[in-house]
């Protein structure tokens, strides 16, 4: 499906559709020091933090006023602010003084957990296998390709010649000369030329994410120099190989426009297909799998208009599939002359869906090309709800939540084809693909080829390194490619094998619990919780725990295996994360029932996953920290205003804390996209909600605080930097002069909201976070 880019760091790279290679490192683990904290002397620096200055401001809305001190470091080229920034980091890097050794400890640990080389299996796209590897020593991916070999006759006469043109591996594109080039790298968009004779890719150069277009010519290994187009977000190929389409963005960084260029040897215009003038809509485009059409979707959070085009003529029109309805969504691909639509529209026929909006298959012909001419094929049942889809020539691949947990089933699409009234899916015998178990995070390889009957996917658990697993939905077969290399492995970390329908997976837990519970909030709600922890070094009632949170957009948090992890997990550490309303859940109201005048009830929900794990005696009740990334940082800040002794220290990476402030401003990006999501607070009812709940607008006078590490980027286009800068400097206004010492802004004056760190860079980060948590356990708590 398409969606809108939210405040947070998920992000779905590719690198031909979907797959990417990942720089984080997600290993398994060293040897830990023989006590936890040995490391870390029990004192704070000395240094005084800095106090910002204060500048009168008076915010007034609906006729009410609010006293906003900070408010002038909105202006982010105030030298004022900039030298408060130099100030906090000078700070932070004293307040972390006595923590080198840990660090230094952890990043070894965590680095020697790297394999030398790391790479994917490579994936066929008609004459080409295309793979990634990461080079020895290097922090970035290297995309690269190879003439697949036949197994006999002409055509391995043939691609043996070619073979011989190619002496050198065919880089594609190396993420590690762009972060030289640049002094950053974060690839947003690649797609390779069905022709394969071009690779089209987007950069971002400075964390801003103003994404330059940039074209190569795979054959004559070079850029076009022509084709540079600034503020670029989306891109499709035409059938050609040579006409290019993407969108681009506007002040506020909307895609709202979009163009083609076609590549020849002359020079090259750029041809505008549409424009979306509505500030809530955004333009992404997308190819269907079989290369036919181009869908044009102009998206708010919500609801979605559909454009298509002729791939094979695309300067000849867009046609128009469906008008915009509020909270309605059409996402479409193609097979042999028919559109099958995933789409919550009400179903027409006296069974018309909840207000959950739970999705559904459709389809028409491509001469009928309307919603009003859709046919319900697929509708869910009881315990099975539709989330995404996939299409090839001979089978349909639908992602569904089922019994609560994530899974992918497939279909033969003669089955669908003959498909005449509308049924659940068990109806059509689908073929479910074996998994590990029921907590396992699921993502697509590339699978690119829409002829293929190989459906690749990556899978991981918080106890199962990612495994590379290619199903055969002909012969409903399943073989495991390819599991992440460990290095550095003691004997005391050893694989368990578990079996499901015949296949053989090879996990940790043997080592590691990981355990599925149910929370009871507030209201009764039954909250999914996922618990880590080691065997061995876990101590009921005495560990330090770790809490994370999103619960924003619908988006699932991601409880995939990461290594950085293990040098918790060692020192006796609980790892927990909590599923919260507002995020991806059980059903698909899960999503509704924690955004707008519903938000509150994540924060609840967050507070009573960290009692929980008090209570049960997973966490000391002195040891238990928090962690949110971006909106992630809004649940974590309001449930500390909410209960600020609950936890004893906190992460908030690139967090939105200032979100009444900011949702008053429409000229901010993500502003007006954000509306649908938390409510439009120049709107009376929703700005006194937000109110109840905004972080920076409820910190309370006198009480003791957790410490705090906030982090923040300064060119982050998402997030403004200032609204981690307002939240450290009103913390410590407020807090008691015990506390006050303890939170730390650390502000990155490169990079932006995806601090696209590399795989070393990735555990520098996590060794400095890990040793700040140490730190601050170490203290006595405040009395």
């Amino acid at each position: 499906m398409a969606a809108l880019v939210p405040r947070s760091t998920t992000r779905a790279a590719s690198i031909i559709k979907t797959h990417f290679l990942h720089p984080t490192p997600r290993f398994v683990p060293g040897s830990a020091p023989s006590h936890p904290f040995s490391t870390v002397r029990r004192q704070h620096p000395r240094r005084t933090p800095p106090a910002a200055k204060k500048v009168p401001f008076t915010v007034s809305a609906h006729g009410k006023s609010r006293v906003d001190p900070y408010h002038w470091m909105r202006r982010t080229d105030d030298p004022d602010f900039l030298g408060y920034l130099q100030q906090e980091n000078a700070y932070a890097e004293a307040f972390m003084a006595d923590t080198q050794e840990l660090q230094k400890c952890l990043y070894t640990e965590m680095v020697s957990r790297i394999p030398s080389r790391i790479s994917t299996p490579p994936e066929r796209w008609g004459p080409w296998l295309y793979y990634q590897y990461i080079p020895e020593g290097k922090e970035f991916p290297v995309l690269c390709r190879e003439f697949a070999d036949e197994s006999k006759g002409w055509m391995s006469t043939i691609t043996n010649q070619i073979r011989c043109a190619f002496k050198k591996e065919n880089v594609m594109l190396d993420w590690n000369e762009l972060a030289e080039t640049y002094g950053y790298v974060h690839v947003g968009t690649c797609r390779v030329s069905p022709d394969h004779n071009f690779i089209a890719y987007t950069v971002d150069r400075d964390g801003g994410e103003e994404f330059m277009l940039q074209v190569k010519d795979l054959k004559r290994c070079c850029v076009l120099p022509n084709v540079n187009v600034n503020g670029v977000v989306s891109l499709e190929w035409a059938a050609n190989g040579h006409s290019l389409l993407y969108t681009s963005i506007d002040q506020q960084q909307r895609p709202y426009r979009l163009q083609c260029v076609q590549l020849g040897s002359g020079g090259i215009d750029h041809v505008e297909l549409f424009t979306e003038h509505d500030p809530n809509f955004r333009v992404d485009i997308a190819s269907t799998k079989d290369g036919k059409f181009i869908t044009v979707n102009s998206n708010s959070r919500t609801s979605s208009e559909v454009y298509i085009i002729n791939a094979t003529n695309p300067c000849g029109g867009l046609k128009k599939f469906c008008n915009r309805v509020s909270g309605v969504q059409y996402f479409l691909e193609h097979h042999r002359g028919v559109f099958y639509v995933l789409t919550n529209a009400p179903i027409n026929n006296g069974m018309d869906l909840p207000e959950s909006a739970n999705y559904h298959l459709a389809r028409c012909r491509v001469e009928n090309l309307q919603s009003t001419y859709l046919k319900n094929i697929i509708v869910p049942s009881g315990d099975i709800f539709l989330k995404d889809m996939d299409m090839f020539n001979e089978h349909l691949v639908l992602y569904v939540n089922k019994a609560g947990s994530s899974s992918i089933c497939s279909l033969p699409m003669l089955t669908i084809v003959n498909c005449e009234k509308q049924k659940e899916i068990e109806d059509l015998s689908p073929w479910f693909f074996p998994l590990p178990s029921d907590m396992c995070s699921l993502a697509p390889g590339s699978n690119h080829d829409f002829m293929s009957s190989v459906y690749r996917v990556v899978i991981s658990s918080p106890v199962m390194p990612d495994i590379i697993v290619d199903y055969d939905m002909s012969k409903k077969s399943t073989n495991i490619v390819m599991q992440e290399e460990l290095a550095n492995i003691s004997s005391r970390h050893k694989y368990e094998h578990q079996e499901t329908e015949g296949q053989v997976w090879e996990d940790f837990t043997k080592v590691y619990a990981c355990e599925n519970k149910e929370v009871v909030s507030y209201d009764g709600v039954r909250i999914p919780l996922t618990i880590l922890y080691s065997r061995k070094a876990h101590q009921k009632g005495q560990s330090p725990g770790l809490l994370h949170g999103y619960g924003a957009y619908g988006e699932a948090l991601d409880k995939s295996w990461c290594g950085n992890r293990l040098s918790l997990l060692d020192r006796g550490w609980v790892i927990a994360f909590a599923d919260v309303r507002g995020g991806d859940g059980p059903d698909p109201s899960w999503h509704k029932c924690g955004s707008g005048l519903h938000k509150l009830n994540s924060i609840y929900d967050f507070v009573s996953c960290g009692q929980y794990l008090i209570n049960e005696g997973y966490a000391h009740k002195n040891k238990l920290g928090a962690c949110g990334v971006s909106a992630g940082g809004l649940l974590v800040g309001a449930a500390i205003n909410l209960h600020p002794r609950l936890f004893r220290a906190a992460i908030l990476k690139v967090p939105f804390l200032d979100i009444c402030n900011t949702l008053l401003d429409p000229t901010l990006p993500l502003t007006i996209s954000d509306y649908e999501e938390f409510g439009n607070s120049q709107i009376a009812s929703f700005y006194d909600y937000i109110l109840k709940y905004s972080p920076y607008d409820n910190v309370s006078h006198g009480p003791c605080f957790p410490a705090m590490l906030v982090t923040a980027s300064y060119n982050d286009s998402r997030v403004g930097v200032w609204e981690a800068a307002k939240w450290v400097a009103k913390v410590r206004d407020e807090a008691c002069s015990m506390c006050s010492p303890s939170v730390v802004l650390r502000a990155e004056m490169s990079g932006g909201h995806l601090r696209e760190g590399g795989r070393f860079g990735h555990c520098e980060e996590a060794a400095y976070e890990y040793a700040f948590l140490m730190k601050v356990f170490t203290e006595p708590p405040p009395k």
